[in-house]
Parts: C-alpha cells; sequence; structure tokens
C-alpha cells in the first residue's frame, strides 16, 4: 500500500516536473524572441497554465480529490464555481502580500499580479485538487500533525517549498549587480517555481525514508 502510493506520487510528480520543462522549452521554440528574462510575462503564464493542466487530469486520473457526497449537477457546478472562487481569491491574495512586502502598488501592477497568478497555480490550485474547496480542510493539513494521508504531506512540503522559494527569490533584487534576472519579478518568479520542483522531488523522497514512523489518522 505505502509502496504503490508513493511510487504513484514519484510518478505524478516526475510528469509535473516534465511539464515545467516543457512550458519554458516549448515557448523558445515556438515563439520568437521568448526568453525568461525578456519576456518573463509570457513564460509566468505559460508556467501557470500548464501547471493547472497537469495537476488537474493527474489529480482527477489517481482519484486523489475527495469524492463528493452529492451526485447532482447543481452541486457539482457550485463545487467548481466554489474552486474558481477560491484561486481568484488567492490571486489577491498573494497579489496583496506581495505589495506589504514592498512591490510597486501601480507602477508594475501586472507584473505583480503574473506573479499571483503563478504562486496560485504552484500552491493553491494543489489545495482545490487535493482537499477540494474546503478551507477547513486546508486548516487542518497545514496545521501541526494534520495531515492525513501521503498526499496530505506532499501538499505541505510542496505549497511551503513553492512559497518560501518565491520569498527567498525576493532578497537580490535590491543588490546592485544590475542582471536581468533581478527585473521584477523575475527571481521571485524562479525562486518559486525551484521550490515548487524541489518540494516535488523532496516530497516522494521524505515520505518514503520515513514511512515507517508516519502514521495518519482516517479520514
Amino acid at each position: 500500500m505505502w509502496g504503490e502510493e508513493i511510487r504513484h506520487m514519484a510518478s505524478s510528480h516526475a510528469i509535473m516536473a516534465s511539464g515545467v520543462f516543457m512550458a519554458t522549452v516549448v515557448p523558445a521554440v515556438l515563439v520568437p524572441g521568448f526568453s525568461v528574462y525578456g519576456t518573463h510575462l509570457l513564460w509566468q503564464y505559460s508556467v501557470a497554465g500548464v501547471v493547472a493542466v497537469v495537476n488537474i487530469s493527474l489529480f482527477w486520473l489517481l482519484g486523489v480529490s475527495p469524492p463528493t457526497k452529492k451526485h447532482t449537477i447543481t452541486y457539482k457546478v457550485s463545487r467548481l464555481v466554489r474552486s474558481c472562487l477560491y484561486l481568484l481569491l488567492s490571486c489577491l491574495f498573494f497579489h496583496t502580500v506581495v505589495v506589504l512586502y514592498g512591490a510597486p502598488l501601480l507602477e508594475s501592477a501586472l507584473e505583480t499580479f503574473s506573479l499571483a497568478v503563478l504562486l496560485t497555480s504552484l500552491t493553491t490550485l494543489r489545495c482545490v485538487c487535493v482537499l477540494g474547496p474546503n478551507v477547513q480542510a486546508w486548516i487542518r493539513v497545514f496545521s501541526r500533525h494534520g495531515a492525513m494521508s501521503v498526499w496530505d504531506t506532499s501538499l505541505q512540503m510542496v505549497v511551503g517549498c513553492s512559497v518560501v522559494g518565491a520569498w527567498l527569490g525576493a532578497f537580490p533584487i535590491p543588490l546592485d549587480w544590475d542582471r536581468p534576472w533581478q527585473v521584477w519579478p523575475v527571481s521571485c518568479s524562479l525562486g518559486g517555481v525551484i521550490g515548487y520542483l524541489t518540494g516535488l522531488v523532496v516530497a516522494p523522497a521524505w515520505i518514503h525514508w520515513h514511512r515507517k514512523h508516519l502514521t495518519y489518522k482516517s479520514k
């Protein structure tokens, strides 16, 4: 059971990481002048879009999301609307937090919101895919000892690594190095994506290594 779940997780994480790679390489081949630095907004939306499609497809195929108790069309539509609303609120939340941390309020609003969209795709979207539009479940998972499955643990690690990576990516911006990747918000975007990829690699390895010590309560 443990081995099968970890293998499924490792395989899905490998596909997710490959998606990020393809979101960077394919536009570079198809779009003239594309680069992570020069056309960073296009790169951000490319990565965010691919991450969204891959995550939704994989978690749906694996059946990780909690099953719906109701099967009516109205309930499913309501669930979809709530999920979209949470994603929108997440974009606004990240945008506000980044501005409070010192990002330009009006001068680079599009760049800041693009970063918020990217962070939402790396974090909140995964929460919606794994836990559904259930804020109480989100609070439970990110509380101490709140994980109830290996997927909850991987969610903690991937989301945490993504946020910390984006935060660390802000440190080089004020340094007087005059590098193209210091333009706002390239380094934060790179940090978030690198953190996301790190979480994808670390989560299955950590769970495999500590599987004998992990105990989960039944949901």
